[in-house]
């Protein structure tokens, strides 16, 4: 008989290790109400889908690349400096325009010579998924991505 923890019988793409796990709370903790503001402008303003890009990259202040790069009504957060990790969250934006935005920013990383450059872009394009959830699969995708070495690659996800 086998004494395993439930959660030993899942994939391990399933699940966050410690560090990754951090990243989450840290995430939802600065986004959540954010979104949930989003969320009313898109149920009672006619606001349409809205993109949110998850990027790190090492050897550069990315912190101010992308505050020089995102538009004024784009939302900057800092969700790790020591990692460098950064969402924005574009609003009244669908993926074409929000991968369009992650192309330029890998463009100006590579340029400065920022390495080791991981981005996810995730086009949000209804209310149906919570908050909680929307900020779990970015960064599920966001770490599966850094998992695979996706390095410099834009990965694409969208949610209806």
């Amino acid at each position: 008989m086998h004494n395993r923890r439930a959660n030993e019988n899942r994939s391990n793409n399933l699940k966050f290790n410690g560090h990754e796990l951090e990243l989450v709370v840290k995430t939802l903790d600065k986004m959540k109400t954010t979104i949930d503001i989003i969320y009313y402008l898109m149920e009672h303003e006619n606001s349409e889908s809205f993109v949110l890009l998850i990027v790190t990259a090492k050897d550069l202040e990315l912190n101010h690349l992308l505050d020089t790069q995102k538009r004024e009504t784009d939302i900057l957060f800092e969700i790790d400096k020591e990692e460098s990790l950064y969402v924005i969250l574009c609003q009244d934006t669908k993926v074409d325009g929000g991968y369009r935005f992650a192309e330029r920013i890998i463009h100006h990383i590579e340029s400065e010579k920022g390495n080791e450059t991981y981005c996810t872009v995730m086009e949000i394009k209804s209310t149906y998924y919570t908050p909680q959830q929307i900020i779990l699969k970015l960064l599920e995708t966001f770490i599966k991505a850094k998992q695979t070495n996706k390095t410099g690659e834009i990965i694409y996800r969208s949610l209806n």
